[in-house]
């Protein structure tokens, strides 16, 4: 997610906090809040497909596979 939509983000809570949203605010802070969140679970999913499995023999399982 580009820096400026969480600036934005930021921007538009610090506000809601203050002196409050308008309505067209409010969706906007509603869809970017849903697109933050579906890169961070998409992040999660890569950084979690990467992750190689040692068992106690230092046998290593490939991230995506299953014993």
């Amino acid at each position: 997610m580009e820096q400026s939509k969480i600036d934005r983000i930021n921007e538009l809570a610090h506000k809601s906090k203050s002196v409050g949203l308008t309505e067209a605010e409010r969706a906007e802070q509603a869809e970017l809040r849903m697109e933050f969140l579906s890169a961070i679970r998409a992040d999660l999913k890569r950084s979690l497909d990467n992750i190689d499995f040692v068992d106690e023999d230092g046998n290593v399982t490939p991230a995506g596979h299953k014993n």
